[in-house]
């Protein structure tokens, strides 16, 4: 699948969960995950989503450490399949899947 298309698809998810999934650019700081969840009671997410079997770049692998070490709660997803176990987990605080 496309990365176009699951992005899609997990932005349709997240608003059935009664949520937001915004596209997340911060001017300056090239490899920031694609997306910003927010859901329902406050839980607050990054997803970087990537095309079936592709990996992040090295960038965005130092953008997520640099997210995690702050406490942050972010998934790379590349399986429509995981959708909802990374909706899940942004839902329950960011546990693992």
């Amino acid at each position: 699948m496309i990365e176009k298309k699951l992005e899609e698809k997990f932005r349709v998810a997240v608003s059935k969960a009664g949520g937001k999934a915004y596209k997340f650019t911060s001017p300056g700081n090239d490899g920031v995950p694609d997306r910003l969840v927010v859901l329902p009671g406050g839980y607050i997410g990054f997803v970087e989503l990537k095309q079936k079997g592709k990996k992040p770049t090295p960038l965005q692998n130092k953008r997520i450490r640099e997210l995690r070490d702050l406490g942050c709660t972010v998934h790379v997803l590349d399986d429509p399949a995981n959708i909802g176990a990374v909706i899940g987990s942004i839902a329950r605080g960011g546990q693992a899947l």
